[in-house]
């Protein structure tokens, strides 16, 4: 199993286990495949969900620039919905399992097609 398909394991066990979503794997990967190779970096592989300027970049390069979305608070909304599904108290929120659950929120599984 490569280190890619290990963190994918590991992010859909997140998805069913801290958030109650069973995942759709295909999907799962090619966000996990949009990532790029910053999910095999300690510090931007995970979401700190209680800094501003971390939400801002979720909401700037991933609402915005990746799933086309408008600007506003509807994002903000969105953003805070994520992080209180994925447990506000849980420390390490996996960038992946985030823009999956965004990705959800905003019904745009369209992007990855």
């Amino acid at each position: 199993m490569s280190a890619r398909e290990e963190l994918i394991e590991k992010y859909a066990a997140d998805l069913k286990d801290k958030c109650g979503v069973n995942p759709d794997m295909d999907l799962l990967t090619k966000v996990t495949i949009g990532c790029g190779p910053s999910i095999y970096n300690a510090d931007s592989a995970t979401v700190a969900g209680s800094q501003q300027s971390e939400l801002d970049t979720v909401k700037n390069n991933f609402l915005i620039k990746k799933l086309g979305l408008s600007d506003g608070a509807a994002l903000d909304a969105g953003i805070d919905a994520v992080m209180e599904k994925y447990g506000r108290s849980n420390k390490n929120k996996y960038r992946v399992v985030v823009y999956y659950l965004l990705t959800l929120h905003f019904n745009k599984e369209s992007v990855y097609n």
